[in-house]
């Protein structure tokens, strides 16, 4: 593939809600500039972006994918997206390195949920943004339904550049308002028409709107309009193109992707009024190419047989084919080897990128997601990517038990392949802890797991890491350990009083008077009453909260040892404890939860039917954040619950903030379980 200039370079992210037909629309964007020679569709899972075994099975997008289109001498670097919830970090991480967003819209549906999602957060990127209104060709297809979801759920002037004549079955094709043209379509082959007269006094309606806010874009021109001036088409476009750049009015486009009906008119905007990143960064090209280099890696495919590939965008600088380059996140230099443009899984070589341009360098030592490229004698570190928090946690293990080695390879290779992902350990229970953005995320990271691994793993709920304490003080609890064998007995003997100790884990004296128990034999004291808080009485739980003091004792000079007083320490613990009002704690969660005012009393309700504590809420823009305290208990399914209550529009996040005592009634319930599920 030929170098491209950053000023023919256009980066465009296609994002929306599920099943809106992103990914059909960049299969006919593909098809229509000769960059593939068949129409793939999504059913027949051959399309260009949906390219990876769970995308075919499922026929939705589950990882965000690069496809290059050549039109009119521009490159168009394609970021087809996942539209659901479970999959927003790979939309968060296209965002990041794209100049602008192209939204689809059903023309069935309107407006759905992750569209909202994924215009709020291209409000924050102040984002340039087109759209498309999709499936003018199905049943109960509404252009002007769907344009006014749009006009009420999503900010910024909302302005339709294309009318479509007739829907459903009826959709012949679409009127382009700026030209006042009509191009009609039949099996893929567009034909232009004059405008049909029963069309002509809203197309009139919708042009002055058009030439209205193209007019805002531009100073010079919005007086000339307001003096009543009549405007040029080639102002009209310059006006648009400027008001476009600068985010006031995002242009609406119609069509169908899957019939291949009205697209060429999307390539003609993406490069007619998208911006450059010449026209982001606010510099010439020359300028952008003599900078020191800068390019930031926005995700990792991670494949067993090829190796690591990292996918980027060059900022600023020149990034060429065999070259060294310097890691300033990781302090290391890293050799590239042959840089690829991507048409999905295939790649296609190039010399050099330009700044602005997007591909992918194959076999990083190093380097990960969020990882500025630079050069070591200026080196230049970009903003990273701020990843959603996963929250839906579940503990796994491999089905084979010989295959814990091969599992720990593999998570840290999809770890580094997908940033909402954690991993950890729970000491406590003893379980490895996978977290995810939600159930569909898990099953899909389990399935490569085994695809790309072959490693086959089992899934479950985490074990609530429980604790045990006491409530009362006991004094004078007596641990005798004494055993007789044919050579030297065992011979340990202490006094121990406990009380509970509410600020400390565990805190450990001695009053020993006059030599009961010899100096030596007291740090064996202690670590055998440690040893015994870690399985506690009620239900195996470790026990925490408590002093200890060694209080008296004996001894045999023959027949004692370390060993024995160590023993005899567990044998008194455990009898203080039963005596000392012994309770069960749970840990409870400081959560912050993010949700539109009018799931306020669902999700109050909620959070009360989950033994919580609302602490306190505040507005924060058109959302209110609750502050809340609950049990972990409640929480491991929570991901799930409140994107059903939310349909998906809230999130939140949680930390530890202390053990609680478990209520009696439930405390029962959690004995009587651990206890039959130790014995089976």
């Amino acid at each position: 593939m030929k170098v491209y200039p950053s000023s023919s370079i256009r980066n465009v992210a296609i994002a929306a809600h599920g099943g809106t037909g992103k990914t059909s629309l960049t299969e006919a964007l593909l098809y229509n500039t000769g960059a593939t020679k068949r129409l793939g569709r999504v059913d027949e899972g051959n399309t260009v972006t949906d390219y990876l075994p769970e995308e075919i099975k499922r026929k939705v997008t589950t990882n965000s994918s690069l496809a290059v289109a050549e039109w009119e001498d521009h490159k168009i670097n394609l970021l087809d997206t996942p539209g659901y919830s479970d999959f927003f970090g790979d939309v968060v991480g296209a965002l990041r390195v794209v100049d602008s967003l192209l939204v689809v819209v059903s023309a069935v549906a309107g407006v759905e949920v992750q569209t909202e999602v994924v215009w709020e957060e291209a409000d924050k990127r102040q984002l340039s943004r087109i759209a498309y209104i999709n499936k003018m060709d199905r049943e109960n297809a509404n252009f002007h339904k769907a344009v006014d979801s749009m006009r009420e759920q999503l900010s910024g002037h909302i302005v339709p550049v294309q009318l479509p004549m007739g829907a459903a079955e009826s959709f012949t094709g679409v009127i382009d308002i700026l030209n006042l043209k009509a191009f009609t379509y039949d099996n893929g082959s567009e034909q232009e028409a004059p405008v049909p007269a029963e069309y002509a006094d809203e197309v009139a309606s919708l042009r002055e709107a058009l030439v209205e806010a193209a007019a805002e874009g531009d100073d010079e021109l919005l007086m000339k309009y307001l003096d009543g001036e009549e405007l040029s088409p080639t102002e009209i476009r310059a006006g648009l193109k400027k008001a476009v750049a600068a985010g006031k009015v995002i242009p609406v486009l119609c069509g169908s992707a899957l019939k291949n009906m009205a697209v060429k008119p999307v390539l003609d905007y993406i490069v007619n009024y998208l911006p450059s990143p010449v026209d982001t960064a606010g510099k010439d090209a020359a300028t952008l190419e003599q900078e020191k280099l800068a390019a930031l890696v926005f995700k990792t495919i991670a494949d067993p047989y090829v190796g690591k590939l990292s996918m980027f965008r060059v900022y600023s600088g020149v990034l060429k084919s065999d070259s060294t380059v310097y890691n300033v996140n990781r302090e290391s230099e890293e050799k590239i080897g042959q840089l690829f443009s991507l048409q999905g899984k295939n790649q296609l070589p190039v010399t050099e990128m330009k700044p602005g341009d997007i591909g992918a360098i194959a076999k990083l030592q190093v380097t990960t997601t969020g990882d500025t490229l630079t050069s070591k004698a200026a080196p230049v570190r970009l903003e990273g990517i701020d990843f959603p928090e996963p929250t839906l946690p579940v503990a796994i293990k491999p089905k084979s038990k010989g295959d814990e080695d091969k599992l720990s390879n593999a998570l840290a290779r999809l770890l580094e392949e997908d940033p909402t992902l954690r991993l950890s350990k729970n000491t406590e229970t003893r379980e490895t802890i996978l977290t995810g953005i939600g159930e569909s995320h898990l099953d899909i990271t389990l399935e490569r797991l085994q695809r790309k691994f072959g490693v086959e793993v089992e899934m479950s709920t985490p074990t609530v890491p429980y604790r045990e304490t006491i409530r009362a003080a006991v004094n004078h609890i007596e641990g005798k350990h004494k055993k007789q064998t044919g050579g030297h007995g065992q011979y340990g003997h202490v006094f121990i009083d406990m009380a509970p100790l509410p600020e400390q884990e565990f805190e450990f004296t001695e009053s020993i008077f006059g030599g009961a128990v010899p100096r030596q034999y007291i740090p064996a004291v202690e670590k055998g009453i440690r040893e015994a808080m870690q399985e506690g009485i009620l239900a195996g739980y470790p026990v925490t909260n408590i002093k200890v003091n060694l209080a008296d004792g004996s001894y045999h000079p023959v027949d004692s040892s370390e060993m024995a007083f160590k023993v005899a320490a567990g044998l008194a613990f455990r009898k203080a404890v039963e005596q000392a009002k012994p309770v069960l704690l749970e840990p409870i969660m400081n959560v912050e939860i993010t949700v539109p005012e009018q799931f306020m009393g669902d999700i109050m309700g909620d959070l009360n039917s989950r033994r919580g504590r609302i602490l306190g809420m505040e507005p924060q823009g058109k959302n209110q954040v609750i502050r809340a305290q609950v049990p972990l208990a409640e929480m491991y399914r929570y991901a799930i619950n409140l994107k059903s209550i939310t349909q998906a529009r809230g999130h939140f996040k949680m930390d530890f903030a202390q053990y609680e005592e478990v209520p009696a009634s439930i405390a029962e319930k959690i004995i009587q379980q651990t206890r039959t599920k130790k014995e089976a």
